[in-house]
């Protein structure tokens, strides 16, 4: 035995991260004394110092059992009526809240009241144990789907309430109560199980000798079960050898009435040879009655509660395609109902049972007798349509017969049989099978009736006309059989083409959705082209609430919110149609991928009845691409998110390095100044001391400006910065804009044009100030000295326009654009010196923030640079000489 296998077999061995254990105390039959062991295991637990809260027991009025329960903490049970009886269950919410260590859950197989939220209370315990919470529960081996037919059988009382066989598979242990029968009817006498009148009725009908030793016998059964898959497992965990899997189990059903019949005898089949099992269902194409469809898609639920796998598959030969997927699967053995003994099946077939034990090779053929009782009838009015196809074979026939006659005086007489011919194919090719071999029966008789000598008489005169007879009525019924065939055929093409097309049709939309809400968006596109349905997508908002993303937003009620929670917390379908708070419209199936809830498809039938088992397979396949869609879409903006915060990161680093010299520089002149003036104090003279001074103060200003260029990118970028508006002149801008850097312009012959008359600016004037020194900070760095600088201010195109040219090396084309980026220093022209590379992405962001722009062009006679910002002119205000 591999590591691997040893180390799976360990890890199987031990409970689910965050999941609690299961106790079931089974027994054959009420009365053996569950309830009273599992009480008295609960008090065992609760004397080692475990928190123990009963959560429903039921006593039944014994005393001794009363007595038990009175010394643990109880549950208060939830009490609703229902058409006029007080109903009393478990409060799941209550002990979900409470979380205690040990919950006893009486009863596993019962039935919840009527608006509650599961079914059944075995789906309770299974929310219980998600939580973490360790459940002791009893059950009755009659209670176990699997055994159904067989517990109906042997006390004729058909069992109502039932739970799925891997329930007590998946429990930790299993204890079985024993009592022999005898001992059990004497209590049972002693009104120790039920009251006397309760209990005389109960000897009669069901607790019989003979009964309670057969349910004693299949509980054992069920144990030793139970035992035999614990002994392989802690083989397995030991490293030894143990028992393998022996291939798979196949039942193939059809919507007869021993379809569910079926189902639980492959269930029983594989817990005793420990094999996975699969229910198939090959469609032909053959038209079925509503009760068939029924009766196919109650046993695909039961095979899906039993914990079995379904498949449906589409072929016309039914036992060859189960042969082949047997092979593909690698199945051992093969479970089939016994055919029908009808004449069609032994002419063509001879039913699929005898097919497969005749093709199969190296398979186990098992063929499950027919049940005893007679079939359901079937309603007439369901099968009116077919007697349509009959009546079509008489009309084809009888034209035939009418077309033949006009040609026989033409025609010789073995030509006329390929008219009759023709009908029958036409037939078989419109309808089915039966039809087509009704009408071949028809044109035998028809073609005898008229042409055969004797003419308008059955008999026959001619050997050689009884051949040809023969031989008409064989290549009729061949051909309407292959006909029927292939048309079954081309149906289950077509079906399966259009699953196959809805699959693609919302691949295709899913593919050139690159976001979240184009995934939602898509996919709503899809279902609404469903006619029969209305669907939605739910999604978490940012509070944790469930939000309509796609289909529109329709109203939920309570217990439709209720169901959409609980399947978006435990990865289970819920609402109608299910087990889970049925009660409502929609059927809602969480798309997931990994266990982790992306999105919630919800869907209401416009019929009001609940989906089919098609349906629902067909939605759930759906809903694999469209969770794949959505994990690629969380994957983007992961990837998104990421390559944002790589950027952040960069520019932080670039925002430092960049700022760390500029920054560095005036401190540095300014510390030894400051140092120079504490040092030697009044032994500088007073020109220098004046001068150390100065340049403290330039110093200082070249800081507030980094700082300040610094401040304004950061509310540029952070949408913060406001525009407090207010009528300005242009003239007073260029004014203060030169005021503020007459040190820094000083070396340089400064050039303005301003007219005395220019429109007013509606602008936030300090913004649009600092926006022109950096640009003539930017011209002042880079000119020569001496250099020339011209500033003009003119209106261009309902544009005031501000110029600042320098003389400058300029700025090359190719990086005119690159320019206006955050902490761009060009390797030449006017960026090439020292600075933090905000200054004109911040005044991109002033002038766009008015709804200006920055133009970059040449500089005096073509040398240097020219940059030009542009504000758009407002109407003018009125002014006092205009106002009326």
């Amino acid at each position: 035995m591999s590591d691997s296998t040893r180390a799976d077999a360990l890890l199987a061995g031990l409970p689910r991260e965050g999941r609690g254990r299961l106790k079931v105390f089974l027994g054959a039959a009420p009365g053996v004394g569950k309830t009273f062991a599992m009480l008295q295991a609960a008090h065992a637990q609760q004397r080692q110092g475990v928190q123990v809260v009963a959560g429903v027991v039921e006593t039944h009025g014994r005393a001794e059992t009363e007595a038990l329960l009175g010394g643990l903490l109880q549950q208060p049970l939830l009490r609703s009526e229902y058409r006029g009886v007080l109903l009393e269950e478990m409060d799941l919410d209550g002990l979900l809240k409470a979380a205690p260590p040990l919950v006893l859950v009486d009863e596993l197989a019962h039935s919840n009241a009527p608006g509650s939220r599961h079914a059944k209370r075995w789906q309770d315990v299974q929310e219980l144990l998600a939580a973490g919470i360790d459940v002791y529960t009893t059950v009755n081996v009659q209670h176990l789907e699997s055994l159904n037919d067989k517990v109906r059988d042997i006390t004729g009382v058909q069992v109502r309430e039932t739970l799925p066989d891997w329930v007590l598979q998946e429990a930790f242990e299993l204890v079985l109560i024993d009592l022999p029968p005898r001992e059990l009817l004497e209590r049972l006498r002693e009104g120790k199980v039920y009251v006397p009148e309760q209990a005389r009725a109960a000897i009669d009908a069901f607790f019989s000798q003979t009964n309670l030793t057969a349910l004693r016998e299949l509980a054992m059964h069920t144990a030793a079960a139970q035992v035999d898959a614990d002994l392989a497992s802690g083989y397995r965990q030991r490293g030894q050898e143990a028992p393998a899997l022996r291939g798979r189990l196949l039942v193939g059903i059809d919507g007869d009435e021993q379809a569910e019949r079926l189902v639980r005898h492959a269930c029983r089949v594989a817990q005793r040879r420990h094999l996975p099992w699969s229910v198939v269902h090959v469609d032909n194409g053959r038209l079925r009655d509503e009760a068939a469809r029924h009766r196919l898609q109650a046993a695909q639920q039961l095979a899906e509660r039993l914990g079995g796998e379904v498949v449906l598959l589409r072929a016309g030969e039914v036992a060859r395609t189960l042969i082949q997927h047997a092979s593909e699967r690698r199945a051992s053995l093969v479970l089939v109902g016994q055919s029908r003994d009808l004449l069609r099946r032994r002419f063509f077939g001879a039913g699929v049972a005898a097919r497969l034990l005749r093709e199969s090779h190296g398979l186990e053929i098992n063929v499950l007798d027919r049940d005893a009782q007679p079939p359901t009838p079937r309603a007439a009015v369901k099968r009116v349509w077919v007697w349509r196809h009959y009546l079509l074979a008489l009309l084809a026939t009888l034209l035939a017969a009418g077309l033949a006659w006009a040609v026989s005086s033409v025609l010789a007489l073995p030509n006329i049989s390929l008219v009759f011919l023709a009908a029958v194919l036409l037939v078989a090719v419109r309808s089915s099978l039966g039809p087509a071999l009704a009408c071949a029966a028809l044109s035998f008789l028809t073609y005898d009736f008229l042409f055969i000598p004797p003419n308008f008489s059955f008999s026959i005169q001619r050997e050689e006309d009884v051949l040809t007879l023969v031989f008409f009525l064989l290549m009729a019924a061949l051909t309407g059989n292959l006909a029927a065939r292939q048309r079954r055929q081309l149906q289950a093409l077509r079906e399966t083409q259009a699953q196959t097309n809805q699959l693609l049709d919302l691949s295709r939309r899913l593919t050139v959705a690159t976001d979240r809400q184009a995934v939602f968006s898509a996919a709503g596109q899809h279902l609404d082209g469903w006619q029969d349905v209305q669907a939605c997508l739910l999604e978490r908002s940012a509070d944790g609430l469930l939000q309509v993303a796609s289909g529109g937003a329709p109203a939920f009620t309570d217990n439709e919110r209720a169901a959409a929670e609980w399947a978006w917390q435990h990865g289970q379908a819920a609402g109608f149609g299910s087990d889970t708070l049925p009660h409502g419209r929609w059927w809602w199936w969480p798309l997931a991928v990994d266990d982790q809830p992306l999105a919630l498809l919800g869907v209401r039938p416009r019929s009001g009845e609940p989906l089919t088992a098609q349906r629902r397979r067909l939605l759930m396949a759906l809903a694999q691409p469209l969770a794949q869609a959505l994990a690629r879409a969380r994957l983007g903006e992961q990837l998104e998110a990421a390559r944002l915060h790589g950027e952040t990161e960069q520019l932080r680093s670039a925002l430092l390095a960049s700022v760390s010299h500029d920054l560095r520089t005036p401190l540095t002149a300014m510390r030894g100044s400051i140092d120079s003036l504490l040092a030697l104090g009044e032994a500088i003279p007073l020109d220098d001391r004046r001068e150390l001074l100065e340049g403290t103060r330039d110093e200082a200003e070249r800081l507030d400006r980094y700082i300040q260029n610094l401040l304004d990118m950061t509310r540029l970028g952070h949408g913060s910065l406001k525009l407090a508006r207010d009528w300005v002149a242009p003239g007073d801008i260029v004014g203060s804009a030169l005021n503020r850097l007459r040190v820094v312009l000083a070396p340089l012959r400064v050039h303005t044009e301003v007219p005395g008359e220019l429109p007013l600016l509606f602008v936030h004037a300090a913004l649009i100030e600092q926006a022109l020194v950096n640009v003539l900070e930017n011209a002042a760095r880079f000119s020569p000295a001496q250099g020339r600088l011209v500033l003009q201010v003119q209106v261009r195109d309902q544009q005031l326009c501000f110029a600042v040219s320098d003389q400058g090396p300029g700025i090359p084309l190719e990086e005119r654009e690159k320019i206006f980026d955050m902490f761009y220093t060009a390797a030449r022209g006017d960026r090439g010196g020292q600075g933090t590379g905000l200054g004109l992405a911040i005044c991109q962001g002033m002038i766009g923030a008015h709804g200006g722009r920055i133009l970059v062009g040449d500089g005096i006679d073509g040398q240097g640079t020219c940059i030009t910002l542009c504000l758009p002119l407002p109407t003018q205000p009125a002014t006092e000489s205009e106002a009326p």
